[in-house]
């Protein structure tokens, strides 16, 4: 791994357990075995490190999470299986989101502190709520939904639970609790299914 892979991977680390702001480029030398003259080498500044930071936090989200979707064969199974990837690849990678789910931790911490690090991170929050409205469009087209459901109420439902069922995780790392969230969301889901 290249020293700027380390240093980008460490930090990722390091944010999801501390947020941004509370991590010092020190913690970041130390833990990528870097020196500043390394730090700096590869990166301007740590609103620059942070930038390729959340481009790596990510890619790996996409790469967990849209693992073995069938993409518009069924839209409904799809979200389905979102939920479960979420879940299993996604919530409990430890490895590189010690302390959760990244972009929950720097959401909240950059809110006030740093309103356009923010707007950032809430650009794939939208694209997820867009995708997930999407997948039930499709489904709904497709005659595997209920013709009366209403997509954006229920977009809007599993957005907030993948979003509680987060924040509860991140918080209790209870995976009886995580499982019970996501099977009620699925559970939910087919309540529209014809």
């Amino acid at each position: 791994m290249s020293l700027k892979n380390k240093i980008i991977h460490e930090s990722m680390k390091l944010f999801s357990l501390k947020g941004f702001l509370s991590t010092s480029i020190d913690e970041i030398l130390a833990a990528s075995n870097s020196s500043k003259g390394g730090f700096y080498n590869h990166f301007k500044s740590k609103e620059e490190l942070f930038l390729h930071v959340l481009e790596e936090a990510r890619r790996i989200w996409r790469e967990r999470n849209l693992e073995n979707l069938n993409h518009n064969k069924d839209p409904i199974e799809d979200i389905k299986k979102l939920l479960i990837n979420f879940r299993d690849q996604y919530l409990k990678d430890s490895e590189n989101f010690p302390g959760g789910c990244i972009f929950i931790t720097l959401l909240v911490e950059l809110k006030n502190q740093s309103p356009h690090l923010s707007k950032e991170i809430n650009k794939g929050f939208v694209g997820l709520k867009s995708m997930i409205k999407r997948l039930l469009d499709e489904g709904k087209a497709l005659g595997k939904l209920q013709k009366g459901a209403n997509t954006v109420a229920i977009s809007e439902m599993l957005f907030n639970g993948m979003l509680g069922a987060t924040i509860a995780y991140n918080g209790q790392k209870s995976e009886d609790g995580l499982n019970q969230a996501i099977d009620f969301m699925i559970d939910y889901v087919e309540t529209f299914e014809v």
